[in-house]
């Protein structure tokens, strides 16, 4: 049976890991979130204090890049992120950390070194790989597309939910303003800007459960290995 590339791309807060995760496991792939691999830069800038201002300083940041081994490892809680060995997964979900992830990927030299090494996670095929440019910039010829989007208010409501779950709540329009702010600035950047590839299918999990949504990809990539 033939192995593919699996681009899931999409808004924040739309469950684009928590699918990409399902659909590897359906398919017996390696995933790779893209989204984690920004936050773990951000994570790292905000430990140096590059992030303190408006203004993020360009020269420190580039020569901490090279410093920063990111990768990913198996838990009993699941894949975790981690950043030159430590274990960083709870530390890069904070929405002060997302927020930090959106500057960071608007870098031109820091979005560079990133795709080129997501690009060879990928170069055996067989993985699944979400982000924000995976099916624009890092594999436009990847086999399946999928852009997934649902309403601000739903995203924000989801990542309310997931906040106050984690002992860490935060005021409902506090959320929603830091998932408008974040699809604006995904949108708007000027490089590599959020967008759904001409070719990618579209699902709007608005109103979807997980078992549905799952149900919807796994048909997808069952039409696509065929």
């Amino acid at each position: 049976m033939k192995k593919i590339v699996v681009a899931i791309d999409g808004h924040s807060s739309c469950g684009k890991s928590t699918m990409a995760k399902s659909l590897a496991s359906y398919a017996g792939y390696k995933y790779v979130d893209t989204g984690a691999m920004y936050r773990a830069v951000a994570l790292a800038a905000t430990r140096a204090g590059l992030l303190d201002t408006q203004e993020i300083d360009l020269p420190k940041l580039r020569d901490l890049l090279p410093t920063l081994d990111i990768d990913f490892i198996v838990t009993p809680q699941g894949q975790h992120t981690t950043l030159n060995a430590e274990d960083v997964e709870s530390q890069i979900r904070t929405l002060q950390i997302g927020s930090a992830a959106s500057r960071v990927s608007a870098i031109p030299f820091v979005r560079e070194q990133l795709v080129s090494l997501q690009q060879a996670m990928g170069r055996a095929k067989g993985i699944v790989m979400d982000g924000r440019d995976i099916g624009t910039v890092v594999f436009p010829d990847a086999e399946l597309k999928v852009f997934v989007t649902a309403s601000p208010q739903v995203r924000a409501q989801r990542r309310y939910d997931e906040l106050q779950a984690k002992g860490t709540p935060m005021p409902y329009d506090d959320v929603l303003r830091d998932v408008l702010d974040r699809d604006y600035r995904d949108t708007h950047r000027d490089i590599s800007p959020l967008r759904q590839a001409s070719d990618a299918l579209l699902l709007d999990n608005s109103n979807l459960t997980r078992e549905q949504q799952s149900s919807l990809l796994q048909s997808w990539f069952d039409a696509k290995i065929r």
